[in-house]
């Protein structure tokens, strides 16, 4: 949360959304991230997924190999 803060991304609350999930999704959710409303939960949920980097993608599309000659520092 604290790089979507920086990335601007909590500046304004001025949207809204709405939608019917599972209660046990939601629970779920709660529980794995210790986050206790809604509002917060949607919040992180959003936010993780718009300051997604990429990098699975990225790492795919080069065959998901390391070049040899990348100093790793060990």
């Amino acid at each position: 949360m604290t790089s979507a803060k920086r990335s601007g991304l909590l500046t304004e609350k001025d949207g809204r959304i709405g939608g019917r999930l599972s209660a046990t999704i939601i629970a779920r959710a709660k529980a794995n991230t210790g986050i206790s409303t809604d509002t917060e939960l949607l919040e992180f949920a959003l936010a993780s997924l718009a300051l997604e980097d990429g990098f699975a993608e990225a790492f795919e599309a080069v065959g998901g190999t390391v070049d040899p000659d990348l100093k790793l520092g060990f």
